[in-house]
């Protein structure tokens, strides 16, 4: 397995996303080979939290869910656990966290697009000017950062090793102010995971064809995007350092 990251140790802007010269290399940062799997003579345990990200089994028409690719997947020495719920918002995630099993080593989350579609009314709404429709805008921001920050708040008193995933954008049918959206949905999840020195999943630079994608539902992943997820994800816990505090962008 392979994989990009884009490496973040708290120096300069630049170097907090691993892009030593940003006017050459854009933002693909730097490309990172994995480690071979690290032994444990304890099982590792990954839970799961969030939304249909991870809870997609209703949408993969008899496929595999995600769940069950990282089971496959996971190297011996592993197992993982789903306490993510299809249709979860960042406030509701701490419903999940207190089924925590005992056993728990790593924690994963995908939280946001529930929130950011909550928001699609408002979104919606006529507003007589630009300035309006971001002041709109921001409010809902400001909604969805509070419980965002307060829901990795929750999850870093576990003092487990934690990583987060982007919501992603190339959905079918997805208009271009939508993605405008998500952009800024995602800059909170950016930025909470540089203050809290995790990796991130960028799935918005792994799902990126509509074979990803549900034919049932659109915004849920197939069968075939979660394979690419769990692929990605396997390749973080085999060779991010969690001992270190800084945040590694993956994709």
């Amino acid at each position: 397995m392979e994989a990009f990251c884009a490496t973040s140790s708290y120096p300069s802007m630049t170097e907090q996303i691993g892009i030593s010269d940003p006017l050459s290399t854009g933002f693909m940062g730097t490309y990172s080979q994995p480690l071979p799997y690290r032994e444990s003579s304890t099982m590792n345990h990954l839970v799961l939290f969030g939304d249909s990200i991870f809870d997609n089994r209703a949408y993969v028409a008899g496929g595999p869910a995600v769940i069950d690719q990282l089971q496959k997947t996971l190297p011996t020495g592993w197992k993982a656990s789903l306490l993510a719920v299809d249709g979860d918002t960042a406030v509701q995630v701490p419903d999940q966290i207190k089924k925590l099993p005992s056993d728990c080593t790593h924690l994963a989350l995908s939280a946001g697009g529930n929130d950011a579609l909550g928001c699609l009314d408002q979104m919606e709404t006529p507003v007589p000017n630009l300035i309006g429709a971001l002041g709109s805008l921001s409010k809902m921001l400001q909604a969805f950062e509070k419980n965002y920050s307060a829901l990795i708040t929750e999850l870093m008193a576990l003092q487990k090793p934690l990583l987060v995933c982007t919501i992603y954008d190339s959905v079918p049918g997805l208009t271009e102010p939508l993605k405008v959206a998500l952009a800024l949905f995602n800059d909170i999840i950016l930025r909470s995971a540089i203050v809290c020195g995790v990796p991130v999943l960028d799935l918005r630079m792994i799902c990126t064809e509509a074979g990803d994608y549900s034919a049932q539902s659109p915004i849920e992943p197939s069968s075939q995007g979660g394979a690419k997820l769990v692929d990605r994800m396997v390749t973080i816990l085999s060779s991010h350092d969690f001992a270190k505090r800084g945040c590694n962008v993956y994709f």
